[in-house]
């Protein structure tokens, strides 16, 4: 079977094929491309005209078909998987100036990776896993620091995966904004003592990041 998600390749389509802008997501680790989180981020930014594509790397498409449990593939698939995704936007007519990459987590990582040298417009991470959790000591920002891409990351404040403090601590390139998500996780879900809702802390999130497309 292969590891490359070649011509059958299935994506979820959000808003409307005529936007002034596309973006691409990618899925986290352990949920695919119809999460819940997915869902209603895409349904969301499509409901304002945006245009979203929602695909899945290898492993996670097998896990689909079989319904057995898979790690991860490697990250030169994955990098593979992504720029095969890019590749066949440019081939059906997206313009690059107008084409964003992204997605939760583990999917918004590996966008990282490879958003300067596909020329995408803007890079959008929901969830980045600065480290893993517990592990601070192990972070995956070396190639943050020299990003050019514009890029958007919007974090929970509570996300075990990189905090406001441990945040703080990192070197990041100019071209990245943060956006706090007040009391949410790595999903961005808050606690019900916060007084807040999941739906208001995706708002907040679908709301950065139409604010972020509007100013590239």
């Amino acid at each position: 079977m292969s590891d490359t998600p070649g011509d059958e390749l299935e994506v979820l389509n959000d808003g409307p094929p005529g936007a002034d802008w596309t973006l691409v997501l990618a899925h986290g680790a352990g949920q695919g491309m119809d999460s819940p989180f997915m869902a209603q981020i895409a349904s969301a930014l499509g409901r304002a005209d945006g245009r979203v594509i929602r695909f899945e790397f290898p492993y996670m498409a097998e896990m689909r078909r079989t319904g057995r449990r898979k790690p991860p593939n490697r990250e030169p698939v994955l990098l593979e998987c992504w720029n095969q995704v890019i590749d066949r936007e440019l081939a059906a007519g997206n313009d690059a100036r107008r084409l964003l990459i992204g997605g939760k987590s583990l999917g918004g990582r590996m966008a990282s990776l490879v958003a300067d040298e596909c020329g995408a417009a803007g890079l959008v991470c929901l969830g980045y896993p600065f480290h893993p959790p517990g592990k601070p000591d192990q972070p995956r920002t070396e190639h943050l620091r020299v990003l050019r891409t514009p890029t958007l990351i919007c974090q929970g404040t509570r996300d075990p995966f990189g905090k406001p403090e441990e945040v703080a601590g990192y070197t990041l390139a100019p071209s990245i904004r943060l956006a706090w998500i007040e009391d949410g996780d790595h999903s961005f879900k808050p606690r019900r003592q916060s007084g807040r809702t999941w739906e208001q802390n995706l708002d907040q999130a679908v709301k950065a990041v139409l604010d972020f497309v509007a100013s590239l």
